[in-house]
């Protein structure tokens, strides 16, 4: 199965789904495929960072933030990753991926993502995201006042907390 089949899919599916508000979970059921293995026979690890931007993609159209961003130009762009594994994917296993738009601040949007099988967690994580347009990044506030949206971010989770922490340890 191509990728960009598997784009074209989850946003078209994503289009007969019912809207949700910024802050819901979405669940998607997806399948591993043959071109998703790397030499071990299970879902290779980059795929699983692949598979979260369908789910942003789901998410974004659901929320209803596509078209605004599409009529203003701007686009999504991923910031980071942070990710653990926790037991691999098999070929052709049907599996869940939980998603959900966590926190923010004035620049990027903190995503939780879970993939799960049979009531175990495979792998979970933390990515964070911003919109940039042609004069670059969009501030939040900017971003979801273009939703109609003016409340303020939830609290940040530790794990996300940590995680800005030592990227800024990173960068210094």
């Amino acid at each position: 199965m191509n990728l960009y089949f598997r784009l074209i899919w989850t946003w078209l599916r994503a289009r007969m789904k019912p809207a949700i508000a910024m802050g819901d979970t979405i669940t998607m059921q997806l399948r591993v495929w043959p071109n998703d293995l790397d030499v071990n026979g299970h879902m290779n690890n980059g795929r699983y960072m692949t598979i979260v931007d369908l789910a942003l993609i789901e998410y974004f159209t659901r929320a209803g933030f596509l078209p605004v961003a599409l009529k203003r130009g701007w686009r999504p762009m991923l910031g980071g990753s942070m990710i653990s594994f926790r037991r691999g994917l098999k070929p052709f296993t049907v599996y869940t991926l939980r998603f959900s738009l966590e926190c923010w601040d004035e620049r990027w949007n903190y995503m939780r993502f879970e993939f799960e099988r049979q009531g175990q967690t495979m792998a979970v994580g933390f990515t964070k995201g911003a919109v940039v347009g042609k004069d670059g990044i969009v501030s939040s506030h900017d971003t979801y006042g273009a939703l109609g949206m003016r409340q303020a971010s939830p609290a940040f989770p530790a794990t996300v907390s940590a995680w800005i922490e030592a990227d800024r340890l990173i960068r210094s």
